[in-house]
């Protein structure tokens, strides 16, 4: 009996993590369900099966509403990655509903699309302040210089913490963010767990005095007010929205703005299009986030038996359900592998589906606009300076160095 040939999908091998689009490309033609002993996990690469199994209420992000951990067959964490995981339980993106249902309607109150827009001419200003900070200089790390700062100083602007208070902000939810990689090491989640402390502390900080001071138009205001039928957020639903509204939309932001710039310098022809015509920027956003996607995979536990393609997934199996290969199915999109900055039909997933689409999807997208407009503005010479630097991850894809030059 000739054994199975494996399965091109290794978060451990650097080659795959560079470009792992023509493994995807070799797995949807494998199936529609795949088991891969390397993570554990049952992968799903087709584009029609994430978008259903999104919105799946036999899958959870979380199995702790209907299950203990020995009931699932699973392993609880250590007690000393309890400061992690207390933060990162009680926000929306680990709750299934109720839980999520109650707390993100409280927190649509306070995130609202009139809240998002507000913000506009801010976020303008500074993209525009960082890109000329860049042209002044002659260039340098478009990462550090321009992608990095924008979302942070925007998602502090919106929560009313000081300029002052700022410095730690990035650094924070960098730690946190290691979490949600594959198989991290100890030493990520020590990281992850001082971050997890400090952030915690400080935002408790921060809401005891909006609370002694209420009233004010920032968004942690905005949270302590909201209330429906008389339920209110708790202080550690509050602190975890928070410290979600940061990470979610500092990384996404981050990655998508250093993998768009990478893919462009990569495609010059379509560069040029973009710079003979800005106009072009909102369909070029969406197109960049398909082609080279900042969170590549979506994990999900099996709450229920459930069947693919003839496969019976049991309760307590985990699916990681491969953005980046959906982003890529010919089944869906013309030419996936081309990228086309006018792309008319664009149902891309890279802001998730069902209850868990990203509530931050909106500001995301005024932030990548805003900045490759003022780039493109006031770098019309924008140019590579180095070969783009990519990080190590595999979940949340991006560079860790963007080195550019304006003139």
């Amino acid at each position: 009996m000739t054994a199975p040939a494996a399965l091109p999908f290794s978060p451990a091998d650097p080659a795959f993590v560079a470009d792992p689009y023509p493994g995807y490309a070799e797995l949807r033609g494998r199936g529609r369900v795949l088991w891969c002993e390397e993570t554990g996990q049952w992968l799903v690469p087709h584009h029609a099966d994430v978008s259903a199994l999104l919105r799946d209420r036999r899958l959870g992000r979380t199995y702790r509403h209907r299950f203990s951990h020995e009931e699932f067959g699973r392993t609880p964490p250590p007690p000393e990655h309890e400061p992690f995981h207390t933060l990162n339980d009680h926000g929306m993106l680990d709750l299934e509903p109720p839980d999520h249902t109650r707390i993100r309607r409280l927190v649509s109150q306070a995130f609202t699309p009139r809240t998002v827009e507000r913000l506009r001419p801010y976020v303008t200003a500074l993209a525009g302040e960082l890109a000329g900070r860049l042209v002044d200089a002659g260039g340098g790390d478009l990462l550090a210089e321009v992608a990095e700062p924008l979302p942070v100083a925007v998602i502090a602007e919106m929560l009313g913490v000081p300029e002052a208070d700022r410095a730690p902000l990035r650094p924070w939810s960098a730690a946190i963010c290691g979490m949600y990689e594959l198989n991290p090491s100890e030493e990520t989640a020590a990281e992850a767990v001082r971050a997890s402390v400090e952030f915690s502390d400080y935002l408790r900080e921060l809401i005891a005095e909006r609370r002694r001071r209420p009233g004010g138009d920032d968004l942690v205001s905005a949270l302590i007010a909201a209330h429906d039928e008389g339920d209110r957020l708790t202080e550690q639903e509050m602190i975890s929205t928070c410290v979600l509204l940061l990470n979610a939309g500092h990384e996404a932001t981050v990655n998508g703005t250093g993998n768009a710039w990478a893919a462009l310098f990569d495609h010059p022809e379509q560069l040029a299009a973009l710079r003979a015509d800005h106009a072009l920027v909102p369909s070029a956003v969406e197109e960049l986030l398909r082609f080279d996607t900042p969170l590549q995979l979506f994990e999900r536990w099996v709450l229920e038996d459930i069947e693919i393609d003839g496969t019976v997934i049991p309760r307590g199996a985990e699916l990681a359900l491969l953005f980046g290969s959906a982003n890529r199915d010919p089944a869906v999109f013309d030419r996936p592998d081309r990228l086309e900055l006018d792309r008319r039909v664009n149902p891309h997933i890279s802001f998730s589906a069902g209850v868990h689409y990203c509530i931050g999807a909106p500001l995301a997208r005024m932030e990548l606009a805003a900045s490759m407009t003022a780039l493109l503005e006031r770098a019309p010479g924008l140019r590579l300076a180095a070969e783009p630097v990519r990080r190590p991850n595999l979940v949340m894809r991006g560079l860790t160095e963007l080195r550019v030059a304006t003139r």
